[in-house]
């Protein structure tokens, strides 16, 4: 790594490394980029999301995003970083929820709501006056998920025309 290269230049390095799938350079860069510019809340957001996924260090990265968002809670980057962080570790609903408050900000962010479309969007249980948790729930949930829905269903279209 080039000692002489600038904080700027380190990250987009990074990010690069990061879009080639090689997380353990791109926490280099992002590294690197942080100790020559401690304040920056994006190199540090990008150095929290890598130790998340190269190091595997959940309460260190989320301590960074974390600082990160609340530095910059304008930034919906900030909030897909820290929510990529929960979503690695198996956190789904804190996930979600860090990726909604992005798209608060950012209505039009692509990133965020392809994300968000690929977790898919949660039925309302079957019996709503139980808990979604409940035995009852959870079955009907299954059997629905396995059933046609009008559209898939051949009778619907034949029974339409």
């Amino acid at each position: 790594m080039d000692v002489r290269s600038s904080a700027e230049e380190h990250f987009h390095q990074g990010e690069a490394a990061m879009q080639a799938g090689d997380h353990a350079l791109a926490l280099d860069h992002f590294r690197a980029a942080n100790r020559l510019q401690p304040a920056n809340p994006r190199y540090r957001s990008y150095m929290g999301l890598c130790l998340g996924l190269a190091e595997r260090r959940f309460d260190k990265a989320v301590e960074l995003c974390r600082a990160a968002v609340k530095e910059e809670f304008f930034n919906p980057a900030m909030y897909h970083n820290l929510a990529r962080v929960y979503l690695t570790f198996g956190f789904k609903a804190e996930g979600i929820r860090y990726l909604r408050r992005g798209s608060m900000i950012d209505p039009g962010n692509i990133v965020i709501a392809q994300e968000l479309q690929m977790l898919g969007i949660r039925q309302k249980p079957p019996l709503r006056f139980l808990p979604r948790r409940h035995t009852l729930n959870r079955w009907l949930g299954a059997l629905r998920g396995h059933l046609p829905t009008p559209a898939q269903d051949p009778r619907a279209i034949e029974s339409e025309g």
